[in-house]
């Protein structure tokens, strides 16, 4: 019976090391579980793959700063296109004031207007009102330095060295107007050399009369271009020894400034040179007997054909420059 008791009691000894030493193995396997996660290789894992799931989430959505609220993204140029602005309506092209419209005459002369040309005016142009004096001389017949010949229209005026302008000044109309509001119109033939000074303008005597007696000499004027109605066509004139080899070529009773004198060259046109007597000059008779081509300050082009090689002859071309 005793013997009985201590097999039994010895049985659960064996029971509870058994029990125990389970235990241990599993503590230790836990143990070792948990060693081999805290390796440094594992940290190194685990570090990566924290920072691979922050730079992820910061693609995601990046966090705004304190205070600010995140911008709203602009839409692209193709999500939203710009409207197209319609095209402006192109406006029909006008007639310059004052310009003739392209013409041919019974004489073969045409007109037309220069495209693109600014101002061809010289010292004195047009809507522009110029200060000055005004003096008087004795014109005799009216012939002067501008080598028209003799005035039947004795208002005339001899315009300053300086604004006379190597004769550009020759042939212009001019509105003088005194203090006194007395006004005459006069063409210019002539030049006043100097002392004239500029903006003078020296007045034959029947000119003169109708600003002030002539007695008074000098008077304060405004004077201005002007383009009169009264006028007929112009004409032209060759100079005396003029020939196919040489010739000199005159524009008369032009309404408006003459700017360029032009001659036919067969292939195109050749400007000539102006004068102080206000002749063009052709030295190697290139264009003589040719079509002649007349421009005007204001741009306006004539063209006139079959005017002979006729010295001191005045031959009409039936044209004349538009008002302006």
């Amino acid at each position: 019976m005793q013997e009985t008791r201590q097999a039994a009691r010895q049985r659960r000894r064996r029971r509870r090391l058994m029990v125990g030493t389970t235990t241990g193995l599993v503590v230790t396997g836990l143990l070792v579980c948990l060693a081999i996660t805290m390796r440094p290789d594992g940290k190194e894992d685990a570090a990566r793959a924290a920072a691979t799931a922050v730079a992820n989430a910061e693609e995601t959505s990046s966090p705004s700063p304190p205070g600010k609220t995140s911008p709203t993204p602009s839409p692209s140029a193709s999500a939203s296109p710009k409207a197209k602005k319609p095209e402006p309506k192109k406006s029909k092209s006008e007639k310059p004031k004052g310009a003739a419209s392209p013409s041919q005459t019974s004489s073969g002369a045409s007109s037309q207007k220069v495209p693109g040309t600014s101002s061809l005016a010289g010292r004195i142009r047009g809507s522009v009102t110029y200060p000055g004096v005004a003096t008087v001389y004795e014109a005799g017949v009216g012939d002067g330095a501008c080598s028209f010949g003799p005035s039947s229209d004795m208002m005339i005026a001899a315009m300053n060295t300086t604004d006379y302008e190597t004769s550009k000044a020759c042939g212009d109309y001019i509105l003088v107007r005194a203090a006194n509001g007395n006004s005459v119109t006069v063409r210019i033939t002539n030049e006043c050399p100097l002392p004239c000074a500029p903006g003078q303008l020296d007045l034959s005597e029947q000119a003169f009369a109708k600003l002030a007696p002539i007695s008074t000499g000098r008077i304060g004027i405004t004077w201005s271009l002007v383009s009169p109605s009264s006028v007929g066509t112009i004409s032209i004139r060759y100079k005396n020894g003029s020939s196919p080899y040489w010739c000199g070529i005159q524009a008369i009773g032009h309404r408006n400034p003459l700017a360029r004198l032009e001659v036919s060259t067969g292939g195109g046109w050749r400007q000539l040179t102006r004068t102080d007597y206000n002749y063009f000059l052709s030295p190697d008779g290139t264009g003589c007997g040719k079509a002649i081509r007349l421009t005007d300050i204001y741009g306006e082009r004539l063209t006139v054909n079959g005017i002979a090689v006729r010295p001191d002859v005045v031959q009409s071309t039936g044209v004349q420059f538009a008002r302006h």
